[in-house]
């Protein structure tokens, strides 16, 4: 009976570091996406720091404006995407 306990624990304990590993993830993605947001708002129209300074940024920020460019997928709704992340309801 412990050892199916222990088991059952350890399951448990492994289910939940994936789900911790996918969730920093997916957090980290998203601020990569606002700063890329915040860089390069002047394309969308939002106030964005001096351009030398986006220059400056832009050769190190390849990995951040691709994420930019897939969150911009129009058919995506942001909010349904943070509850089936967050498993609300």
């Amino acid at each position: 009976m412990i050892t199916k306990l222990k088991n059952l624990l350890n399951s448990f304990d492994k289910t939940n570091r994936a789900r911790a590993a996918e969730a920093h993830e997916w957090e980290e993605k998203e601020l990569r996406n606002v700063f890329a947001l915040l860089v390069c708002g002047s394309f969308l129209g939002h106030p964005s720091p001096p351009m030398h300074i986006t220059n400056e940024l832009l050769p190190v920020m390849e990995e951040d404006l691709e994420i930019m460019f897939e969150q911009l997928d129009l058919s995506r709704n942001p909010l349904s995407e943070l509850f089936s992340r967050l498993e609300v309801g």
